[in-house]
Protein backbone atom coordinates (compact mmCIF):
# COMPACT_ATOMS: atom_id res chain seq x y z
CA UNK A 1 0.00 0.00 0.00
CA UNK A 2 1.61 3.28 -1.06
CA UNK A 3 2.11 5.82 1.72
CA UNK A 4 3.12 9.47 1.79
CA UNK A 5 6.82 8.53 1.70
CA UNK A 6 6.60 6.00 -1.15
CA UNK A 7 8.44 6.56 -4.42
CA UNK A 8 9.16 4.74 -7.63
CA UNK A 9 12.56 3.07 -7.88
CA UNK A 10 14.92 4.89 -10.23
CA UNK A 11 18.00 3.04 -11.53
CA UNK A 12 19.94 6.32 -11.77
CA UNK A 13 20.19 6.34 -7.98
CA UNK A 14 22.55 3.38 -8.01
CA UNK A 15 25.31 5.51 -9.50
CA UNK A 16 24.81 8.80 -7.65
CA UNK A 17 27.66 10.36 -5.70
CA UNK A 18 27.06 11.27 -2.05
CA UNK A 19 28.67 14.12 -0.14
CA UNK A 20 30.52 12.87 2.94
CA UNK A 21 32.57 15.36 4.93
CA UNK A 22 33.77 17.26 1.87
CA UNK A 23 34.29 14.26 -0.42
CA UNK A 24 32.01 12.96 -3.15
CA UNK A 25 31.82 9.18 -2.94
CA UNK A 26 29.74 6.36 -4.50
CA UNK A 27 26.89 5.21 -2.28
CA UNK A 28 28.59 1.84 -1.72
CA UNK A 29 31.59 3.65 -0.20
CA UNK A 30 29.68 6.12 1.96
CA UNK A 31 30.49 4.96 5.48
CA UNK A 32 30.74 6.54 8.93
CA UNK A 33 32.26 5.35 12.19
CA UNK A 34 30.30 3.11 14.55
CA UNK A 35 31.33 5.68 17.18
CA UNK A 36 29.53 8.49 15.33
CA UNK A 37 27.06 10.28 17.61
CA UNK A 38 24.36 10.00 14.96
CA UNK A 39 24.68 6.22 14.85
CA UNK A 40 25.12 5.75 18.58
CA UNK A 41 22.46 8.18 19.81
CA UNK A 42 20.59 9.83 16.94
CA UNK A 43 22.44 12.99 18.01
CA UNK A 44 22.12 15.42 15.14
CA UNK A 45 19.80 17.43 12.90
CA UNK A 46 18.71 17.03 9.31
CA UNK A 47 16.75 18.58 6.46
CA UNK A 48 14.84 17.20 3.52
CA UNK A 49 14.98 19.44 0.43
CA UNK A 50 13.81 19.28 -3.16
CA UNK A 51 15.64 20.33 -6.32
CA UNK A 52 13.16 21.74 -8.83
CA UNK A 53 14.19 23.13 -12.21
CA UNK A 54 17.73 23.60 -10.96
CA UNK A 55 16.71 25.43 -7.77
CA UNK A 56 16.64 24.32 -4.14
CA UNK A 57 13.07 25.01 -3.06
CA UNK A 58 12.53 27.22 0.01
CA UNK A 59 16.24 26.96 0.81
CA UNK A 60 16.39 29.83 3.29
CA UNK A 61 13.61 28.32 5.40
CA UNK A 62 15.30 24.93 5.42
CA UNK A 63 18.68 26.36 6.37
CA UNK A 64 17.09 28.51 9.07
CA UNK A 65 15.62 25.37 10.60
CA UNK A 66 18.88 23.43 10.27
CA UNK A 67 21.08 26.07 11.90
CA UNK A 68 18.52 26.92 14.59
CA UNK A 69 18.23 23.22 15.45
CA UNK A 70 22.00 22.84 15.61
CA UNK A 71 22.22 25.88 17.88
CA UNK A 72 19.56 24.43 20.17
CA UNK A 73 21.66 21.31 20.78
CA UNK A 74 25.02 23.16 20.86
CA UNK A 75 26.19 21.48 17.67
CA UNK A 76 28.83 23.30 15.61
CA UNK A 77 28.11 22.36 12.01
CA UNK A 78 31.50 23.63 10.92
CA UNK A 79 30.23 25.17 7.67
CA UNK A 80 28.74 28.61 7.13
CA UNK A 81 25.41 28.88 5.34
CA UNK A 82 27.15 29.84 2.10
CA UNK A 83 29.54 26.91 2.46
CA UNK A 84 26.61 24.58 3.03
CA UNK A 85 24.84 25.93 -0.05
CA UNK A 86 28.04 25.35 -2.01
CA UNK A 87 28.17 21.75 -0.73
CA UNK A 88 24.57 21.17 -1.81
CA UNK A 89 25.23 22.69 -5.22
CA UNK A 90 28.43 20.68 -5.65
CA UNK A 91 26.53 17.45 -4.91
CA UNK A 92 23.72 17.95 -7.40
CA UNK A 93 26.04 19.37 -10.07
CA UNK A 94 28.35 16.36 -9.75
CA UNK A 95 25.33 14.15 -10.42
CA UNK A 96 24.05 16.41 -13.23
CA UNK A 97 20.72 16.76 -11.46
CA UNK A 98 18.08 19.37 -12.32
CA UNK A 99 14.60 18.26 -11.22
CA UNK A 100 12.66 15.51 -9.48
CA UNK A 101 15.35 15.24 -6.83
CA UNK A 102 14.93 14.75 -3.10
CA UNK A 103 17.88 15.63 -0.88
CA UNK A 104 18.58 14.46 2.65
CA UNK A 105 21.05 16.75 4.40
CA UNK A 106 22.28 15.21 7.65
CA UNK A 107 24.56 16.64 10.34
CA UNK A 108 25.59 14.74 13.46
CA UNK A 109 27.86 15.59 16.38
CA UNK A 110 30.44 13.36 14.74
CA UNK A 111 32.73 10.63 16.09
CA UNK A 112 33.02 10.17 19.86
CA UNK A 113 35.70 8.80 22.16
CA UNK A 114 33.24 6.18 23.38
CA UNK A 115 29.60 5.22 22.74
CA UNK A 116 27.89 7.16 25.53
CA UNK A 117 25.51 10.09 25.87
CA UNK A 118 27.94 12.74 27.11
CA UNK A 119 28.32 15.30 24.25
CA UNK A 120 31.65 16.37 25.70
CA UNK A 121 33.09 13.06 24.48
CA UNK A 122 32.63 14.12 20.87
CA UNK A 123 35.96 14.58 19.10
CA UNK A 124 34.93 17.99 17.85
CA UNK A 125 34.11 17.68 14.16
CA UNK A 126 30.58 17.24 12.87
CA UNK A 127 29.72 14.58 10.31
CA UNK A 128 27.97 16.05 7.25
CA UNK A 129 26.25 13.83 4.69
CA UNK A 130 24.22 14.91 1.65
CA UNK A 131 22.24 12.24 -0.18
CA UNK A 132 20.63 13.46 -3.42
CA UNK A 133 18.37 10.98 -5.21
CA UNK A 134 15.83 10.95 -8.01
CA UNK A 135 12.56 10.57 -6.10
CA UNK A 136 9.05 11.55 -7.04
CA UNK A 137 5.93 10.89 -4.93
CA UNK A 138 3.66 8.04 -5.98
CA UNK A 139 1.10 9.26 -8.53
CA UNK A 140 -1.37 6.63 -7.35
CA UNK A 141 -1.66 8.10 -3.87
CA UNK A 142 -3.09 11.41 -5.17
CA UNK A 143 -6.36 9.74 -6.20
CA UNK A 144 -6.27 6.85 -3.76
CA UNK A 145 -5.52 8.95 -0.69
CA UNK A 146 -3.96 7.97 2.62
CA UNK A 147 -5.52 5.91 5.37
CA UNK A 148 -4.84 7.45 8.79
CA UNK A 149 -5.33 5.73 12.13
CA UNK A 150 -4.98 7.52 15.45
CA UNK A 151 -2.10 6.24 17.55
CA UNK A 152 -2.01 5.92 21.32
CA UNK A 153 1.50 7.44 21.17
CA UNK A 154 1.20 11.19 21.59
CA UNK A 155 3.24 14.18 20.48
CA UNK A 156 5.44 15.60 23.20
CA UNK A 157 5.84 19.12 24.62
CA UNK A 158 9.11 20.96 24.15
CA UNK A 159 9.98 20.38 27.82
CA UNK A 160 10.18 16.64 27.07
CA UNK A 161 11.10 16.24 23.40
CA UNK A 162 10.43 19.22 21.15
CA UNK A 163 8.65 18.03 18.00
CA UNK A 164 9.77 21.23 16.27
CA UNK A 165 13.42 20.19 16.56
CA UNK A 166 14.29 18.30 13.39
CA UNK A 167 16.49 15.75 15.13
CA UNK A 168 17.76 12.39 13.94
CA UNK A 169 16.03 10.67 16.85
CA UNK A 170 12.65 9.52 15.46
CA UNK A 171 11.95 6.51 17.65
CA UNK A 172 8.84 8.00 19.24
CA UNK A 173 7.40 8.69 15.79
CA UNK A 174 8.33 5.23 14.55
CA UNK A 175 6.57 3.79 17.59
CA UNK A 176 3.47 5.80 16.71
CA UNK A 177 3.40 4.25 13.24
CA UNK A 178 4.12 0.75 14.55
CA UNK A 179 1.15 1.22 16.85
CA UNK A 180 -1.24 1.48 13.88
CA UNK A 181 0.58 -0.35 11.11
CA UNK A 182 -1.26 -3.62 11.64
CA UNK A 183 -4.53 -1.73 11.11
CA UNK A 184 -3.53 -0.96 7.53
CA UNK A 185 -2.59 2.65 8.21
CA UNK A 186 -0.40 4.60 5.83
CA UNK A 187 0.49 7.02 8.63
CA UNK A 188 -0.33 7.48 12.29
CA UNK A 189 -2.46 10.44 13.32
CA UNK A 190 -1.10 11.77 16.61
CA UNK A 191 -2.75 13.80 19.35
CA UNK A 192 -1.04 16.33 21.59
CA UNK A 193 -0.63 15.83 25.37
CA UNK A 194 -4.10 17.33 25.93
CA UNK A 195 -5.84 15.05 23.43
CA UNK A 196 -6.18 17.54 20.59
CA UNK A 197 -5.27 16.76 16.97
CA UNK A 198 -1.59 17.54 16.38
CA UNK A 199 0.32 15.82 13.58
CA UNK A 200 1.01 12.63 11.69
CA UNK A 201 4.12 10.62 12.43
CA UNK A 202 5.99 11.83 9.32
CA UNK A 203 3.95 14.77 8.02
CA UNK A 204 1.78 17.67 9.13
CA UNK A 205 -1.99 17.26 9.06
CA UNK A 206 -4.77 19.52 7.70
CA UNK A 207 -8.49 18.98 7.23
CA UNK A 208 -11.37 20.92 5.67
CA UNK A 209 -14.87 21.51 7.08
CA UNK A 210 -17.42 23.73 5.36
CA UNK A 211 -14.75 25.30 3.18
CA UNK A 212 -12.50 26.19 6.15
CA UNK A 213 -9.01 24.70 6.32
CA UNK A 214 -8.07 23.59 9.83
CA UNK A 215 -4.84 22.48 11.47
CA UNK A 216 -3.30 22.29 14.92
CA UNK A 217 -1.97 25.30 16.82
CA UNK A 218 1.55 24.19 15.88
CA UNK A 219 2.80 23.95 19.45
CA UNK A 220 3.27 20.18 19.37
CA UNK A 221 3.82 19.40 15.68
CA UNK A 222 6.69 19.54 13.21
CA UNK A 223 7.98 22.96 12.26
CA UNK A 224 7.15 22.08 8.66
CA UNK A 225 8.31 24.26 5.80
CA UNK A 226 5.49 22.98 3.58
CA UNK A 227 3.01 23.47 6.43
CA UNK A 228 4.07 27.12 6.72
CA UNK A 229 3.73 27.55 2.95
CA UNK A 230 0.19 26.13 2.93
CA UNK A 231 -0.83 28.42 5.79
CA UNK A 232 0.65 31.39 3.89
CA UNK A 233 -1.12 30.37 0.65
CA UNK A 234 -4.44 30.31 2.50
CA UNK A 235 -3.91 33.66 4.18
CA UNK A 236 -2.68 35.44 1.07
CA UNK A 237 -5.40 33.89 -1.08
CA UNK A 238 -8.25 34.67 1.33
CA UNK A 239 -8.93 30.98 1.90
CA UNK A 240 -10.47 30.52 5.36
CA UNK A 241 -7.97 28.85 7.69
CA UNK A 242 -7.96 28.28 11.44
CA UNK A 243 -5.13 27.11 13.68
CA UNK A 244 -6.21 25.80 17.04
CA UNK A 245 -6.94 22.99 19.46
CA UNK A 246 -9.45 20.59 17.92
CA UNK A 247 -10.82 17.30 19.23
CA UNK A 248 -10.28 14.18 17.17
CA UNK A 249 -14.00 14.04 16.35
CA UNK A 250 -13.69 17.29 14.40
CA UNK A 251 -11.10 15.78 12.06
CA UNK A 252 -13.02 12.51 11.74
CA UNK A 253 -16.03 14.52 10.54
CA UNK A 254 -14.02 16.43 7.91
CA UNK A 255 -15.14 16.92 4.32
CA UNK A 256 -11.59 16.32 3.11
CA UNK A 257 -8.07 16.19 4.51
CA UNK A 258 -4.44 16.15 3.46
CA UNK A 259 -0.94 15.93 4.87
CA UNK A 260 2.06 18.09 4.00
CA UNK A 261 5.79 17.46 3.72
CA UNK A 262 8.79 18.42 1.64
CA UNK A 263 8.82 15.14 -0.26
CA UNK A 264 5.15 14.81 -1.20
CA UNK A 265 3.97 18.41 -1.01
CA UNK A 266 0.22 18.04 -0.31
CA UNK A 267 -0.95 14.41 -0.15
CA UNK A 268 -4.72 13.73 0.06
CA UNK A 269 -6.29 11.63 2.83
CA UNK A 270 -9.24 9.31 2.13
CA UNK A 271 -9.92 7.75 5.54
CA UNK A 272 -9.50 8.59 9.24
CA UNK A 273 -10.05 5.88 11.85
CA UNK A 274 -12.37 3.94 9.56
CA UNK A 275 -14.35 7.02 8.52
CA UNK A 276 -14.25 7.48 4.74
CA UNK A 277 -14.25 11.20 3.97
CA UNK A 278 -17.15 12.32 1.76
CA UNK A 279 -15.00 14.07 -0.85
CA UNK A 280 -13.09 11.66 -3.07
CA UNK A 281 -9.36 12.51 -3.04
CA UNK A 282 -8.22 15.00 -3.89
CA UNK A 283 -11.14 17.07 -2.61
CA UNK A 284 -11.82 20.47 -4.20
CA UNK A 285 -9.97 22.53 -1.57
CA UNK A 286 -7.07 20.08 -1.51
CA UNK A 287 -6.85 20.17 -5.32
CA UNK A 288 -6.89 23.97 -5.33
CA UNK A 289 -4.14 24.16 -2.70
CA UNK A 290 -2.06 21.58 -4.56
CA UNK A 291 -2.31 23.74 -7.69
CA UNK A 292 -1.33 26.90 -5.83
CA UNK A 293 1.57 25.13 -4.16
CA UNK A 294 2.76 23.96 -7.60
CA UNK A 295 2.62 27.59 -8.77
CA UNK A 296 4.56 28.72 -5.70
CA UNK A 297 7.37 26.29 -6.50
CA UNK A 298 7.86 28.01 -9.85
CA UNK A 299 8.08 31.53 -8.42
CA UNK A 300 11.09 33.41 -7.15
CA UNK A 301 9.60 33.24 -3.66
CA UNK A 302 10.39 29.52 -3.56
CA UNK A 303 14.07 30.33 -3.90
CA UNK A 304 13.96 32.76 -1.01
CA UNK A 305 11.80 31.01 1.58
Amino acid sequence: MPGSQDFAADPRNESVLLYLNGALVPRSEAKISVFDAGFVLGDGVWEGLRLHKGQFLFLDAHLDRLYEGAKAIFLDIGLTRNEMIAALRRTVDANKMKSGVHIRLMVTRGPKKAPNQDPRNALGKATIVIVAEYKEPSEEIVTKGLKLVTSSIRCTPKEMFDMRLNSHSRLGLIRAFLDVMDKGADEALMLDPHGFVSSCNATNFFWVKGGEVRTSSGEFCFNGVTRANVIAICRIGDIPIALGDYPLEDAQAADEAFVTGTFGGLTPVREIDGYTLPEAPPGPVTAMLRARYAELKDTDAARVR
